[in-house]
């Protein structure tokens, strides 16, 4: 199965269960895209007529090309993962991550916030304690296994209203690494309210990664992300994430942003900051009720699909004049990884992924604190509801039968089991949506990397 398009005077062919990328002149693109189809004769036919410069022998040449490609499976391969899918995500026992939730409040009032304004329904309101949170750490060490690197992210609502706790936490997580021959990686997710030389300070000697909330441009970002007596929070936050983000070297951090349908030109909020002087972009879109004003529509999709392939043209341009920045959904290796495992069962909500509330409930991610019909058990009693883990198990690229064709299967391993959920209410569903806009996000990021190989400029990731 191949997948074919064009962009950016690039033309481009995807070989979907390889994962090889080829980039072609237009006569090639011709072929390859009829080669299935057609009659070899009516190809060379079509060929020879549409393009003077094109002669019978290179013809010939090019089938013989394909032909070799085929015989090493870079080309029209076959699909040899699939028997072994479910065996893939059944070996993923190990937990690897947690998300800490150290904050069930928040000091905004975001109006499109999945987490209720943070407190996640009320039902385990308020702040984690220090001896919580080092069980939390324990239970991840248990758990483990041999596994010796470890992540914890710092969440909440808002982590800083608990800093303190945040800060013995990684003291308690350091002195747990040579016992246990484990390597801890902390990050932390804040709106910025709270962000102080103290916290940057902490952050860039203690934390591997930290992620910064902001929506784009001012009038954007105050619009839904406000302040809990209606005003708006960007001047209060911007100038402390350019002082985080600065001095951290611009690396190893992410602005993460929301695009919802009062901003589907939300490229012009990612260049935005990029103008800003942030290097590390993200953006994600809502997902929410479709009642909600700010949710996306299906009228929207053209529009957002357009958004995505500008955003990729003006990195390209940046890129070329050696003032790139990096958009964490083009962020693609096309030649180290991640692995097939990971490819084929992908996150590890549920298995090698969990979050952890500030009463120490177990979820299988962020996404699915609050909702009772996920609580796991806790990080005293352990996992009391495998059951509940039997569907995350499952839950592969593989079991979306509408999955089975699509060229960006192996980009986003079967998508968010949490978006899922929301909008079909099965784990195992397919949110459409996103797909649509998953396969144009890897389409521009291919076409990054292609550019990138054939005119030889920098991208620092």
């Amino acid at each position: 199965m191949i997948h074919a398009y064009k962009m950016s005077g690039y033309n481009i062919i995807i070989d979907s269960n390889s994962g090889c990328v080829h980039s072609v002149d237009e006569a090639t693109y011709d072929i390859i895209t009829r080669y299935e189809n057609e009659d070899k004769n009516e190809i060379k036919k079509y060929i020879l007529e549409k393009y003077d410069d094109v002669s019978e022998g290179e013809i010939e040449e090019c089938f013989s090309d394909i032909e070799s490609l085929k015989a090493e499976g870079k080309l029209f391969s076959k699909d040899s993962f699939k028997a072994s899918a479910d065996d893939f995500k059944m070996r993923q026992g190990v937990v690897k991550a947690i998300c800490l939730h150290v904050a069930h409040g928040c000091n905004l009032n975001c109006e499109y916030c999945f987490a209720g304004k943070g407190e996640y329904g009320g039902e385990d309101k308020g702040l984690m304690s220090l001896e919580t949170g080092k069980r939390a750490l324990d239970f991840l060490v248990e758990n483990s296994k041999d596994r010796h690197n470890l992540e914890v992210d710092f969440f909440g609502g808002e982590p800083l209203l608990n800093w303190e706790v945040c800060k013995e936490l990684v003291k308690y997580g350091r002195s747990l690494e040579k016992k246990f021959n484990k390597n801890f990686r902390f990050t932390l997710t804040t709106n910025g309210v709270l962000v102080d030389d103290d916290v940057i300070d902490f952050c860039n000697k203690k934390m591997g990664n930290v992620v910064l909330s902001l929506d784009g441009r001012k009038e954007v970002h105050d619009r839904l992300r406000k302040t809990p007596l209606g005003g708006g929070s960007y001047d209060l936050i911007v100038d402390r994430f350019k002082k985080f983000a600065d001095s951290r070297g611009q690396k190893d951090y992410y602005m993460r942003g929301t695009y919802t349908h009062f901003n589907t030109d939300f490229s012009k909020d990612l260049i935005h900051m990029a103008d800003l002087g942030f290097k590390e972009l993200s953006v994600e879109p809502v997902v929410c009720s479709p009642d909600e004003p700010w949710a996306l529509k299906e009228s929207d999709l053209p529009v957002l699909r357009e958004q995505y392939e500008i955003l990729a043209n003006e990195m390209l341009k940046r890129y070329r004049n050696s003032n790139g920045f990096t958009f964490y959904h083009y962020m693609i290796d096309l030649e180290g990884g991640p692995c097939i495992v990971k490819r084929i069962s992908g996150c590890g909500v549920g298995t090698e992924y969990l979050a952890v509330t500030p009463s120490g409930d177990l979820f299988p991610c962020h996404q699915f604190v609050g909702d009772n019909k996920f609580r796991l058990g806790t990080i005293y009693d352990g996992i009391t509801k495998p059951e509940i883990l039997e569907q995350f198990k499952k839950c592969n690229v593989y079991s979306h039968k509408e999955c089975e064709d699509c060229f960006a299967k192996l980009y986003c391993s079967g998508g968010c089991a949490a978006n899922a959920y929301h909008t079909t209410g099965s784990v195992n569903g397919v949110y459409e949506f996103g797909c649509e806009l998953h396969r144009k996000r890897i389409e521009c990021a291919i076409m990054l990397k292609v550019a990138q190989a054939e005119e030889g400029f920098k991208v620092d990731y």
